[in-house]
This record gives C-alpha cells, structure tokens and sequence, in this order.
C-alpha cells in the first residue's frame, strides 16, 4: 500500500473513532426489530414446530379424506409417504426460498423484501387452512411448500435486516433477536397444539392457518419502520434517504461516525466488481469466510438438536410422566430454548460470538455423552431415566447458548455489502438441506443405532468446535470494514487496503 494510501485509511480509521457513541436501544429501533421478528422469525419456529403435535389426526384425515373420494383405503406405507412429503417439503421449500433471499433482499430491499414474501404467507396459510374443508391432501402439501419457500426467504432476510439496522456495539444482541422469535414461534405451536387446544380432529386445520396472522401483523405494521440505511446508502445510492432512517432509528441528529462508516464501505464497493454465487467461491478473501458460514451452519443442524427434541417426549415417558401428559413435559424444552435464547441477547456482545459458540458447542458434546450412557443404561439403572431429563434439558441450554442463533447472525457480520447477499443465499440454502438431509435420515439412523444415534453427532460437535477454536475469528464490537480486513489479511493481502477484485 502507498503511503499515501495508509495515511489516508489511518486518518479515516482516527475520524470513525473519533464520531463514534456508544449504541442505545430506541423507540424506532425496538418498533423495526419487533416488526421483523414478529412476522418473519416467529413465522419460520411457528410452522417448523406446528406439524409435529397433530401427527396422527393428520395421518387419520389423509387417508380418510382419500376414502371419501375414492372409496378405497390407503396402505400403511403410502400415509406414512404422505405425511412425510408434507414435513419434509417444508424444508424443500425453504431450500428455494433462502437461495432467493440474496438477492431478493438486493433488488426490492429488505424491508420491501420482507413486505412481498408476506404474500406467500397468505397463500400457504389459505391452502393449509382450507385444505380439510376441502378434503384435499394435496392443499396441505402445497400449502406446507409454499410456506417453506416464505420461511426460507425469512431466514435469509430478517438476520441481514437487523445486523444493519443495529448500532455496531448492539448489532451481536439484536442478531439474537431473530432465534428468539424462531423459539417463541416454536413454543406458541407446542401450545396451540396441544389436545386441549387447537392439535384436535376438527380444529388442526386452524391450527396451520393461523400462520396468516404473523404475516397480517407485519403488513399492518413494518411499513411505519425504516428501510436500512447500509442498503439505501451502498445498495442504492441514496446518502440523504440512509442519513434519514438513521436519525429515525437512533434517535440522534449526529449520524457522522455511521455514515463515515458506511461511506467507506461504499468506496470499496465502487472498486470491486459486483459478486455472485460463482465468484464468491472464486475470491481468495471471500473463501475462508464463505467456509465458515458454511461450517457454522451445519454445526447447528447437525448438532443432535432435532434428534434430542424427538427423543424428548419418549424420555419423559420412561422417568414415569404419564403418556396423556408427556406432551406437557416437551414444553419444557421449548420454555428452556425461549428463556436461554433472552439470557444470550447481553451476553451477545460482552462476552462475544466466538465464546459462546465455543462453549455451546463443548456442553453439547459433554451432556449429548451424559445421554448416550443413560440412555444405554435405562434397564440397568433406574436413575438413568432422571438423568435422561437432566441431559435432554441441559443439552438444550447449551444448544440456545450458541449454536442456535450464531449461525444465523455471524454471515452477515462475515461479509461486505456486495457479497453479503449472495453469502446469505448459500449459506442458509446449506442450512435448510442440512436440515432436510436430518429430517430424512434420523428415524433411520435411530432405529439402527437406538440410543447410540448421539455417537455420531458427539463426533460432529468435536469437529465444530476445533473447527470454531481454529477459523472463528471474534466479531463484537467490530465494524464490517474491520471484519473484512482481518479476512484480506488471511487472504495475503496485508498490504492491500481496498477489496480483492475478481481477475477475468
């Protein structure tokens, strides 16, 4: 680098700290977040967990809304392919929808983004809802697609949304804002869909359908919030538009350090060509950051997580809660996933993304071990059935300490403006194979390996966790540019200030 050029980027560097404040949560702020959070984030845990209570009504329908219409019955196996394709196309559909989120989110902008995906939302909600009036298995299929589509455009946007519109020091316990909507979202389907409530013969239909109201809510209210100033003044240009929503959102007539910041960004963006998919596995200090997003999201899906949740309600059931209220005991798990998920929003930023995946990574590993051997050991030992709950609750609170929202929000942190978008699409597309390929195997692997199944994602979690210890650099308290710089070093580009350019 010219000597010039380092002047120039030190001054740059000495005039950001010079303007900067500390973060505060505003008015306008916590009004976007919640606007969000609430249509989007809870949307996504809603419809993954709504499925799971009314299993056999919705089995006992599908084949006898089959034999209504054709006065036949069907075999066993083919309701069990059935009702597989209808959880499974979920993800399937949100596969589509978060490799579309990138650059979706680019082209209409987030917040518009997020507004249009709504439109889905109301689609798959209509299918679902109406699909036992109709008598039609096929409208609930098409139905659970769709909405996976708008869940996995969800995903993609809301975690970019918030890192940008967060104060830098608070952009680590905004992230966490998105898992706790996904856990809220998952806890509120344990409870409609209970018995007692709305997992009934004539009520699951509702149950499903009330996925319209997160998306009603949202189209009422996200378009009273600002769009984020990073995609106004980088995206499109628009320095007075971005100085505005700033105001708006931290409630200051001083934006100088975010918008010098902002402006650098920008600067390197005119330098760098425009990056797609392709070229983001073709730039040297785009590779290693790429990997890790990539590594971060398969250590949450492949973390065991599903398969404890699955194996919860049958551990409650051997430590002698009566089968008719087990259901009752799984909210357990989702109440501990919601309670965590608000203890990690401080500690988000004062004790930093790479700890606390570390630690939850480690306590994953010790306590899916605690499980393994009491679970092994359930005919031997009467006691191992208590540790079982002790392992099952444990494991979760270490899942919620790191690994269930630091994936989400560290690959918009690991990225520049240009490339975040096309980051997010692949990464998150990851994510939700990842958690197709789990969906699909697991009944398979546990019904093979029992209670051993816990070995395989033990080994996993050691992986993940050297794999974290070793690449994972920490983002708190760090500006993008800075992120970026600590890659283009790694790249051998210490001497280059500006981004990597993609050679013809």
């Amino acid at each position: 680098m010219p000597l010039n050029e380092e002047t120039k980027h030190s001054q740059e560097m000495s005039n950001f700290d010079e303007g900067k404040h500390e973060g505060k949560v505003t008015k306008v702020l916590t009004f976007t977040v919640a606007s969000a959070v609430i249509g989007s984030s809870l949307q996504f845990g809603y419809n993954t967990g709504v499925i799971n209570a009314p299993q056999q009504v919705i089995t006992d329908w599908i084949n006898e809304s089959y034999y209504d219409r054709t006065n036949k019955l069907l075999s066993e196996d083919t309701v069990d392919f059935l009702w597989s394709t209808t959880v499974a196309i979920f993800a399937i559909g949100g596969m589509i929808g978060s490799f579309t989120a990138g650059p979706m989110a680019n082209r209409l902008g987030r917040k518009r983004g997020l507004l249009l995906n709504n439109v889905l939302a109301l689609i798959g909600a209509l299918f679902m809802g109406f699909s036992k009036q109709a008598n039609s298995c096929e409208m609930l299929i098409i139905g659970r697609f769709v909405i996976g589509i708008n869940c996995g455009i969800n995903t993609g946007i809301v975690p970019m949304f918030l890192s940008e519109i967060a104060p830098f020091d608070l952009r680590g316990g905004v992230g966490v804002f998105n898992q706790l909507g996904v856990t809220f979202g998952i806890l509120i389907s344990q409870i409609f869909g209970l018995k007692d409530l709305l997992g009934t013969e004539d009520l699951w239909a509702l149950l499903l359908g009330l996925t319209a109201v997160p998306a009603i809510f949202q189209i009422l209210v996200l378009p009273f919030c600002p769009e984020s100033p990073r995609y106004l003044l980088i995206n499109k240009d628009q320095p007075k538009e971005a100085e505005k929503a700033l105001k708006r959102l931290r409630n200051l007539n001083d934006v100088s350090y975010d918008i010098n910041e902002m402006q650098a960004e920008y600067d390197n963006e005119q330098k760098e060509d425009k990056v797609s998919v392709k070229q983001l596995f073709q730039m040297k200090s785009l590779r290693l950051p790429l990997i890790i997003s990539i590594v971060m999201q398969l250590s949450q899906q492949l973390s065991g997580i599903n398969g404890v949740l699955y194996y919860s309600t049958s551990i409650f059931e051997d430590a002698g809660i009566d089968p008719d209220k087990s259901a009752y005991a799984t909210l357990s798990t989702g109440t501990v996933m919601v309670i965590m998920t608000i203890v990690t929003i401080p500690l988000m930023d004062k004790t930093g993304r790479r700890t606390l995946h570390l630690w939850g990574l480690g306590l994953m590993a010790l306590w899916a071990s605690i499980l393994t051997v009491s679970l092994a050991t359930k005919d031997l030992w009467g006691s191992s059935s208590y540790l079982s709950i002790v392992a099952v609750i444990a494991f979760v609170v270490a899942f919620a300490l790191g690994p269930g929202s630091i994936p989400w929000l560290i690959v918009a942190e690991l990225f520049s403006q240009g490339p975040r978008g096309a980051a997010i699409s692949v990464a998150f597309f990851i994510n939700w194979s990842a958690n197709f390929l789990v969906g699909l195997t697991f009944p398979f692997l546990q019904k093979s390996l029992d209670a051993y199944v816990f070995v395989i994602f033990i080994i996993l979690l050691v992986i993940f966790w050297l794999f974290t210890y070793k690449f994972l650099p920490e983002t708190k308290n760090k500006s993008f540019e800075e992120i970026s710089a600590i890659f283009r070093k790694e790249a051998g580009k210490k001497d280059e200030y500006t981004p990597l350019i993609v050679e013809d």
